[in-house]
């Protein structure tokens, strides 16, 4: 046949039944829309974050960092500036701390102290631009140790002008500071200051945070290090390396989340299956007299997989330019890290990539022909005499009936093999073949039940029944789109509803207190936000207030290619009482106050550094010193991807001398009042603002807010499925009625009313919906399952315990069941309104 002769049925078909094509259309879109959308979500998140590094460490050849969190000896700079072979060489001050924006609420902002003259060389964007209005020469504004630079997005948040005072956080006091002008690093809130200002403000005499090297052109970089011969305590590092680190530790979940969505688009094969199959049931006079006007097998196949391949072109075209706009609308409400919190939460300028669509839209077309190949096949196989004579029906006997279970069992083997490259790649592969393993094994089920069951005496109840036993190997075209959306939103729900409520109960465990008070959101912030000991003496002494715990939050790099890990000094007193841990502890270390310092390590620290309890650790000490201690014990900590490790707060100060405390447990007198404690904590601070006070009800609303806006894509997910599933029981459904229309008609003829016709196609639709939402729901636990206890560790290195949500679960199973039903009930119609005659005529 000529292709142009193919492309005419093809078109011919579509203009007859737009809303058939229209179905399978949107599921391939919706399918390739919301895995393109989160693709241009999270590349463009990234190039956000990783201009915004470029802007503030510019484009250096090396930077020299410090190994601990003191910061490099400033007597370093001199010797690194005059080595052969250094261009330039910049000291840096960095630092996150806070400031006060107009109405006196304190905001986040990153601090850059340095030399001006010697940076804008490196790092242009962060060259100050003193405000003309300014009667100072620009030269001595830029010298000003008391003045700042304010990026665009800090001069939005804060609300001040050059001249204006802007108030920032230096420990548990405020350093007032002039305005004097702006930089053009667009990034988040930045401010630029001199390097002697940012040292005096911020206790940072005789530090640096990093400097930053231009080598001559021609100079070999590590022949330069090794000139220098760097103390111990002193690393080289590359200039993108944090935005590295943050790419690896946000990998798994952006890389989770692109799974899930393309979750849609494994269900909208189900759908162009489901549909094509109708197609090709309905056409099968048609296609019966093309082969006998001589159209070959294989052209009958090209033709069924041409439509298919249209319908994956068209479809992805479509989901490519829905998957844009979600993409966009999804960057300015939920910001690149969709809520999650890792990248920070800014809204990034949309990346749009050719090659990102091109490989999106192929997964498109290759969901759209895979659907379409068993119905092609179909339509190749069937006999042109004998199904114009109403007797062609394709044979749909069962073939290997083991290949259903053994995909199962190497699907339940797949759950076993370790992550690779720190990723659950086999055990995507393991959900995969448990779908297709359970929907192949779809048959066996039905035999294995109808077998149960006693024939009955009813003879529409005997003819539901024995033609499901008698047809089961045609089971699997009738509910493959219930078992697979049903699974995947059963497997969403319990995913989801097991670690929240795994984050409830770890919230119940790690918030005894009455009342909590903290300095820093961030750890980051921690070093620069903080309060000393005689603000918690004076706490402990407060009105109505029984017991003060204070601690300490620091942040320590076991692995500079890594994100570093926090480490909470706190009281730990009786560690399976205060502490949600894994497991049982190790015995204490020998030795008493003579032994090594107990540790307890988080599950991503075993994870990610390959340590296990009762093993030592050598712990970085902020001053560039290493002790080693010992990890007693595993406790659970949602709150931390990166890891953290818990130690007591005495062992702390006694290897460090650090008695700062960034966060207060309070417990109240009993018949105390929360407010007045409340007020005098806030009179105590040099400012209210800097104090963030919160009850721990107040604290698990918030942190159960931002899970939920976390995992608000999920439930997106979960409603495409579920509508593509539905779409897929009513294609499913059709098919079956149109291929058996001269059955119907024959049962009229021997004495069958409509009603009973009607009732017979409701209990088939009724019954083989209840095995797809039964399969569905066990092939559902099944991925929840691996979801819960092998790909959630394998990513984000933490456990939890599986959660059933039986209510939701039956709501959804209820939902299928119904519209099953449904779907029959208006099949059945159709099928029941065909004339008695003119049905039997067909067979003639």
């Amino acid at each position: 046949m000529h292709p142009r002769d193919t492309l005419h049925l093809i078109a011919r078909e579509a203009r007859h039944h737009p809303g058939r094509t229209a179905v399978a259309l949107l599921a391939i879109a919706l399918g390739v829309a919301l895995a393109f959308a989160v693709h241009l979500i999270n590349a463009s998140a990234l190039a956000e974050f990783g201009q915004a590094v470029r802007s503030v460490n510019g484009q250096p050849d090396v930077e020299l960092r410090p190994v601990g969190r003191s910061g490099l000896d400033e007597a370093l700079y001199a010797r690194v500036a005059a080595q052969a072979g250094v261009a330039l060489a910049s000291p840096v001050i960095e630092l996150d701390t806070y400031a006060l924006d107009t109405q006196g609420r304190k905001r986040g902002l990153k601090l850059i102290g340095q030399d001006a003259l010697v940076a804008a060389a490196l790092a242009p964007a962060l060259l100050p631009r003193p405000d003309p209005a300014l009667r100072d020469a620009p030269r001595l504004a830029l010298l000003d140790p008391d003045r700042v630079f304010l990026n665009p997005a800090a001069q939005r948040l804060f609300g001040v002008n050059a001249g204006e005072s802007l108030r920032v956080q230096s420990g548990n006091r405020l350093v007032a500071l002039t305005v004097g002008g702006s930089v053009g690093a667009d990034t988040g809130p930045l401010a630029v200051i001199d390097l002697a200002g940012a040292q005096a403000h911020f206790d940072r005499l005789g530090q640096l945070s990093r400097i930053d090297l231009r080598l001559q052109p021609g100079a070999d970089r590590d022949a330069v290090l090794r000139a220098l011969a760097l103390p111990d305590t002193v690393r080289a590092a590359a200039s993108d390396e944090a935005a590295q680190r943050v790419s690896n530790l946000s990998r798994a979940y952006r890389v989770n989340l692109t799974v899930l969505a393309l979750v849609a688009l494994f269900t909208g094969a189900f759908l162009v299956f489901s549909v094509q199959s109708l197609a090709v049931a309905k056409r099968v006079p048609q296609l019966a007299l093309l082969g006998v006007l001589g159209m070959h097998a294989r052209e009958r196949l090209v033709l069924v997989l041409t439509e298919s391949a249209l319908l994956g072109v068209v479809g992805a075209a479509l989901g490519l330019a829905l998957g844009t706009g979600l993409a966009v609308l999804a960057l300015r409400v939920l910001g690149g890290d969709l809520g999650s919190g890792m990248l920070g939460g800014a809204a990034p300028a949309l990346q749009w990539s050719g090659g990102a669509a091109l490989v999106y839209g192929g997964l498109g077309l290759v969901a759209a022909l895979a659907g379409g190949w068993q119905p092609a096949r179909m339509a190749a196989e069937l006999s042109p005499a004998q199904s114009l004579k109403g007797l062609g029906g394709h044979d749909q006997a069962l073939q290997r009936p083991w290949l259903g279970p053994a995909l199962m069992v190497a699907g339940v083997a797949l759950a076993f093999v370790p992550p690779l490259g720190e990723l659950p790649l086999a055990a995507y592969g393991a959900v995969a073949l448990l779908l297709l393993g359970g929907i192949m094994a779809v048959p066996l089920l039905v035999g294995a039940l109808m077998g149960r069951i006693t024939p009955p005496r009813h003879p529409i109840a005997l003819l539901a029944i024995e033609r499901a036993r008698d047809q089961r190997a045609s089971a699997t075209i009738t509910v493959a789109g219930v078992v697979a959306s049903l699974a995947l939103s059963v497997a969403l729900t319990v995913m989801v509803a097991s670690f929240r409520d795994s984050v409830t109960h770890w919230l119940d465990e790690v918030l005894p207190a009455d009342l909590y008070a903290r300095t820093a959101t961030t750890t980051a912030q921690a070093d620069s936000a903080y309060l000393d000991p005689t603000f918690v003496q004076a706490a402990a002494a407060l009105p109505g207030v029984a017991r003060v715990q204070a601690q300490r939050v620091v942040a320590v790099s076991l692995d500079p290619a890594r994100a570093a890990v926090a480490l909470i000094a706190r009281e730990v007193g009786d560690a399976a009482r205060t502490l949600p841990l894994v497991g049982s502890l190790q015995p204490p270390s020998p030795g008493g106050l003579a032994g090594l310092p107990d540790v307890y390590a988080s599950e991503a620290v075993l994870a990610l550094y390959g340590v296990q309890a009762g093993q030592t650790l050598r712990l970085p000490l902020p001053d560039g010193r290493t002790a080693e201690v010992r990890i007693r014990g595993v406790w659970r900590d949602y709150a931390r991807q990166q890891g953290s490790l818990v130690i007591d707060r005495s062992d702390w100060q006694r290897l460090t001398g650090d008695d700062k405390v960034n966060d207060l447990a309070l417990w109240l007198a009993p018949g105390a009042a929360v407010a007045p404690v409340q007020a005098g904590l806030r009179a105590l601070a040099a400012d209210p603002a800097l104090l963030e006070i919160a009850t721990p009800a107040e604290i698990r609303a918030v942190s159960l807010a931002i899970f939920d806006r976390s995992f608000a894509v999920t439930v997106w997910l979960q409603a495409v499925a579920i509508v593509i599933g539905l779409f897929g029981i009513a294609a499913s459904f059709s098919s079956q009625v149109l291929a058996r229309r001269r059955e119907f008609g024959a049962l009229q003829h021997l004495g069958t009313t409509r009603a009973q016709v009607l009732t017979l196609v409701c209990a088939e639709g009724a019954l083989w919906t209840a095995v797809g939402a039964l399969l569905g729901l066990a092939l559902g636990l099944a991925v929840s399952v691996v979801l819960v206890k092998v790909v959630n560790p394998q990513s984000f290195h933490w456990t939890m315990e599986l959660a059933l949500p039986w209510w939701r679960l039956g709501a959804l199973v209820l939902a299928v069941l119904v519209a099953g039903a449904v779907t029959a009930w208006f099949s059945g119609r159709a099928a029941a309104s065909h004339d008695m005659a003119l049905a039997v005529k067909e067979d003639w």
